[in-house]
């Protein structure tokens, strides 16, 4: 058997590694530096108490059990396609065809050790949560919440975790009768952070943020960050106990010690079948591929699962010598389910139409519904549901 190693444990390599296996193809190896799959979609709700950080994780010996690949807990440090074979900090491995799906890193800006990100490392969730109980017992507090944006690739963008975090605080502190001592502010550098969900989303994100009383902070450039401050461009300055901030993605150190071909942002080039240009047999797929499409585009768990899925397909076919690939530019959506704490927003975009939902009460629980079914799907205990 040929074999097909996979660096990446986040939904894009996992739903690789299943598709594959369900193939009994291949001899299929996943690499990752945890011993578990995050679902960070749900991750909102660690640090509001409304979940515990177990409750995210699926350890990824449980997929195994119905998937059996072959699992390595190592680290990636090279990749070397001309070779066929990528340097860990353990050992070196070998490889037919090799998926790569280990994500991105994020933008560094000066001062960033001053915040904690929603979408960092998973552990960074808990630490959010013990920040969010000091203020809580110290009774008044002000929290900002935002995001940044790539100017080289508008695509490594990623807001919705922050809208959802701020929405979420906003209600804990509520229901602790605490609300109104605290200030809540969103900044972000864009004029209409949200746009890209589409022009029905702008004038209910701006309702929400009216009915929850959150400041707003748009429009001016992040110079850095400071120990209680986020500055802008024209130096002003945004004051803060906690400052929560979603630095856009950009390309992972490891390629830089690669022989792959990086867009200028630093994300790997591929075809619409996923495919590194100019490798037929290295495919990549996430936050680490350089997607096309709309400018609205954003990366999202879904789509690195489709691409996942194509990937899996793709190398399933070439194996068998045909030319019945799958390409995932005509499939790029926004789509997600907004959670409040209180209710949700169901946003839907595509080339043809955008539209959102509000759904108080039932919203909330339907994402809460989501996150099991993901996690029982991962694990083989529920069956996949068309479009899902």
């Amino acid at each position: 058997m040929k074999k097909v190693l996979i660096l990446g444990g986040g939904f894009a390599g996992v739903q690789t590694a299943i598709e594959l296996q369900k193939s009994n193809q291949f001899e299929v190896t996943l690499v990752s530096d945890r011993d578990y799959l995050y679902i960070y979609p749900i991750s909102i709700w660690v640090p509001v108490r409304n979940a515990e950080f177990n409750d995210v994780k699926v350890p990824l010996a449980d997929i195994r059990r119905k998937y059996p690949f072959e699992l390595v807990i190592d680290k990636v440090k090279e990749i070397h396609s001309a070779d066929h074979q990528v340097v860990c900090e353990n050992q070196t491995l070998k490889y037919d065809y090799l998926v790569v799906a280990f994500g991105a890193d994020k933008m560094k800006h000066k001062g960033i050790e001053n915040t904690l990100s929603i979408c960092g490392k998973p552990e960074v969730s808990l630490a959010i949560r013990d920040e969010i109980d000091a203020l809580i017992q110290k009774g008044s507090g002000k929290i900002a919440v935002g995001f940044g944006g790539n100017p080289k690739d508008k695509s490594a963008v990623r807001g919705g975790p922050g809208f959802e975090l701020m929405f979420n605080i906003h209600n804990l502190l509520k229901k602790k009768s605490i609300r109104q001592n605290f200030e809540l502010t969103f900044f972000a550098p864009m004029e209409e952070p949200g746009a890209r969900m589409g022009k029905g989303a702008l004038p209910m994100l701006n309702k929400l943020f009216d009915r929850y009383q959150v400041g707003k902070r748009f429009g001016k450039k992040i110079t850095g960050f400071e120990p209680g401050s986020v500055v802008f461009e024209d130096e002003s300055k945004l004051e803060a106990d906690l400052i929560l901030f979603i630095p856009a993605s950009a390309g992972h150190s490891v390629l830089q010690a690669s022989d792959l071909p990086l867009t200028e942002a630093g994300f790997i080039q591929i075809d619409n079948f996923c495919q590194v240009r100019g490798l037929p047999d290295v495919y990549a797929i996430g936050d680490i591929a350089a997607i096309e499409g709309p400018e609205w585009i954003a990366k999202q768990g879904h789509i690195a699962e489709f691409m996942g899925r194509n990937a899996a397909h793709n190398i399933i076919e070439s194996e068998k010598g045909t030319s019945n690939k799958k390409g995932y530019q005509e499939h790029l959506n926004i789509l997600c389910v907004m959670d409040t704490g209180d209710g949700a927003a169901f946003v839907f975009r595509n080339s043809q139409k955008s539209f959102l939902i509000p759904m108080p009460v039932v919203g909330h629980w339907m994402k809460k519904g989501w996150g099991t079914y993901s996690k029982l799907t991962k694990v083989g205990k529920f069956p996949r549901l068309p479009g899902m």
